[in-house]
């Protein structure tokens, strides 16, 4: 199995919301009160999940900094979050540029605009939509804001979308820092020299698979030697490696050949990573993929899932959710943990979606792993 998923889920905290606000449309009903529920999911516009698209019939090279694609900066209101790849097809009308969009629009997006996998991106949305995005409302934003909230209790909260820390974005980002430290989706320059000086030392002023496999361990360390709260647990022990190498596969040109291929130039890395647009004239991935080689990082330097015991270099192992090498716990797990945690009664059109889009989950992992039985934590329809 391809582990070329765009990130992890694994736990979500609960969302308040004011009876006197409009709830976003995008934003997760996950970890609601069922009174919460009973008020909001009326008043929503709710969507019968279509099923997911397949793959385009034409999956080879092609320009896609185009004429029908011009980058745009982000404007007040648009969100953006903490993958580099959504950002880029936002900025370019690949999705939405107010970045939110639903499951279909980012499949075909990042098939589109990268020649990203099916089956990994059919996995990575759905497991994205389940635990950040709205299943009523077939919703889902790439960033994400945060406001005041209340009545019980009114304290910050993020509404929606993937800046959500320990669900879709987690620790030990490249480029990103870790939640504990104030700010985990927006471009830190200083990890950014941190990626240069690894690039340089171990890819000769290039990113690839052997600076991947440096820079990731690192990464981890520095995060288990800095932040008390850090956790790589369940899924995103799966993601942490597959967004080392996604950048290696989908943010070179599709053109580069030999030597080239799988070397990813600086410019071009902080056109995505910062910029958040192609690099000038940019031809996607010659071949679907994504997380090739996510398997060598992580033999590279094995890393057992776990976390910080509320203190630095406190790491305990902890493989309850799963890990890259039992990516059928990491799936059973991800369903009867944190689904079912964030939501333990649905009713209506509420567990209808869920039942759906959890079937759209399993029909993309299913492929990879076809030895794993489907779960249903809500029972058979």
């Amino acid at each position: 199995m391809r582990y070329n998923f765009l990130t992890a889920f694994a736990a979500l905290g609960a969302f308040f919301v004011s009876t006197t606000t409009a709830f976003p449309p995008y934003a997760p009903l996950g970890g609601l009160s069922a009174r919460q529920l009973e008020e909001i999911v009326p008043t929503l516009d709710a969507k019968v999940p279509p099923p997911p698209p397949g793959p385009p019939s034409f999956t080879g090279a092609k320009l896609v900094d185009d004429r029908d694609h011009p980058w745009r900066a982000p404007q007040r209101g648009d969100q953006r979050g903490p993958c580099p790849g959504l950002n880029t097809l936002a900025s370019h009308g690949y999705l939405p540029r107010n970045g939110v969009a639903t499951p279909t629009q980012i499949i075909k997006a990042v098939q589109e605009g990268f020649n990203f996998d099916n089956s990994a991106a059919r996995f990575a949305v759905y497991a994205a939509l389940l635990g950040n995005g709205n299943v009523v409302t077939d919703l889902l934003s790439i960033g994400g804001k945060t406001r005041l909230t209340g009545p019980d209790p009114p304290a910050p909260a993020i509404v929606g979308g993937l800046n959500n820390h320990g669900t879709f974005e987690g620790d030990v980002s490249l480029t990103r820092g870790d939640a504990f430290f104030g700010d985990n989706h927006s471009f830190n320059e200083t990890l950014w020299d941190q990626f240069v000086d690894f690039s340089n030392r171990f890819g000769n002023g290039f990113y690839n698979i052997t600076v991947a496999s440096e820079l990731r361990f690192h990464r981890i360390q520095q995060s288990i030697a800095e932040n008390p709260q850090f956790t790589m647990l369940g899924l995103r022990h799966i993601s942490a490696y597959g967004e080392a190498a996604l950048p290696v596969n989908l943010f070179v040109d599709g053109r580069k050949t030999g030597s080239e291929k799988g070397q990813l130039d600086l410019e071009s890395a902080r056109s995505f990573f910062k910029e958040m647009r192609y690099p000038k004239g940019f031809f996607r991935a010659a071949q679907p993929g994504g997380g090739e080689g996510s398997e060598v990082i992580f033999l590279s330097h094995p890393t057992s899932p776990g976390r910080n015991n509320a203190t630095v270099n406190s790491f305990v192992v902890d493989d309850s959710l799963g890990s890259i090498l039992d990516p059928c716990k990491v799936y059973t797990e991800f369903v009867n943990t944190t689904v079912l945690g964030l939501y333990p009664s649905p009713t209506g059109v509420l567990r209808r979606n869920l039942d759906i889009d959890l079937g759209f989950l399993y029909d993309a992992f299913g492929s990879g792993l076809p030895n794993c039985p489907q779960v249903f934590p809500y029972g058979r329809a």
